[in-house]
């Protein structure tokens, strides 16, 4: 894969950029190459707006019930063992 600088951007393109990519919940890069696409008429091979992530699975799976239980169980790891800190 190449990589590319683009020079002379102007503040307002970069915004809304920026903005696209906030709506999006993708990354500014992923942003620029589904437009690069859009633009050459092709169809991206991969969703480049689809945000990856390792706990995608996992999103929106919890009951409350999962929640709670979560939460006790790693709630020691909020507190500070004063001894440890000497």
């Amino acid at each position: 894969m190449a990589h590319l600088s683009i020079r002379s951007l102007d503040d307002q393109a970069l915004a809304a950029l920026k903005r696209r990519a906030a709506e999006q919940n993708t990354s500014l890069n992923a942003v620029v190459l589904h437009l690069i696409d859009q633009g050459l008429g092709r169809a991206p091979a991969r969703s480049s707006l689809r945000r990856h992530d390792d706990l995608d699975g996992l999103a929106g799976t919890w009951s409350a019930q999962d929640g709670a239980a979560f939460a006790q169980a790693t709630a020691a790891f909020g507190e500070v063992d004063a001894a440890l800190w000497r």
